[in-house]
């Protein structure tokens, strides 16, 4: 299956040019692959060498950073201190913990995908520009991996339209007041609508799991699920697991 995509709502235009593109990758060969493969495509790649993660894109503020799943904590803090810049993280396998520490670290324009996913490089192209855009690009594997580590039982059908709607904008990486902006209510009825989400789906809090990212991630695997068309447009294809509100806004898309 290929990379999970949810385009989101961009903060910025909806047309992406040539990008600045930060790549922190370790490995040479990897490294020289895609800086070339940038290139190629018109962007303009820049590497930080020896420099911190957070130095360099300081310095060049690039419009989105690609960083190897080793340098995690130093894009976890980076998510913290800058939201708005955008982050794209390759790994050579799946870590169950991987995926909930990018996503509970916030920010806008989010992706993780695996090193084979980028061996076709319109995949990987086409993902670094829905990061940049905004939106959540992640491997299916790695969610798959994320979801057995914590031993979850998915069953979206018993949440209510309402809680649905909302869950369909937290996968978008919308805040509690975010949400209710978006659904012109009050924060305390998104505040109680979450809940419901959390105990319905069973997501107790125990002080090691991000429930909020939990739920998103059974979102993402269950839109991931949805139809055996090459793209399924969630707000109109009745077989995914949240349509029946047809609450998702039509711009979140599912990459198959």
């Amino acid at each position: 299956m290929p990379p999970i995509a949810l385009t989101g709502r961009p903060a910025g235009p909806t047309a992406v040019g040539a990008l600045r593109v930060v790549v922190d990758e370790p490995f040479a060969l990897l490294r020289t692959g895609l800086l070339r493969t940038l290139a190629d495509a018109g962007h303009t790649p820049l590497s930080p060498g020896d420099r911190p993660l957070a130095a360099t894109v300081a310095d060049h503020r690039p419009d989105v950073v690609v960083a190897a799943a080793g340098r995690l904590q130093e894009v976890v803090a980076l998510r913290r201190e800058r939201p708005a810049t955008p982050v794209l993280v390759l790994s050579r396998r799946a870590e169950a913990h991987h995926v909930p520490q990018l996503l509970a670290a916030g920010g806008r324009g989010t992706g993780y995908l695996l090193h084979r996913r980028i061996g076709d490089e319109a995949e990987f192209l086409d993902a670094l520009t829905r990061v940049a855009r905004g939106g959540t690009v992640l491997d299916p594997d790695a969610v798959t991996r994320a979801l057995r580590a914590h031993e979850a039982h998915d069953d979206l059908a018993q949440l209510s339209p309402r809680e649905r709607e909302v869950l369909a904008l937290m996968a978008e990486g919308l805040s509690n007041a975010g949400i209710a902006r978006a659904l012109v209510v009050s924060t305390a009825t998104v505040e109680k609508r979450v809940a419901g989400v959390f105990a319905k789906l069973g997501l107790e809090p125990d002080g090691v799991a991000n429930r909020r990212v939990l739920a998103v991630l059974r979102y993402l695997r269950a839109a991931g699920d949805c139809g055996s068309s090459s793209t399924c447009a969630i707000r109109s294809a009745p077989q995914c697991a949240l349509t029946s509100t047809g609450a998702v806004p039509s711009t979140a898309r599912v990459a198959r």
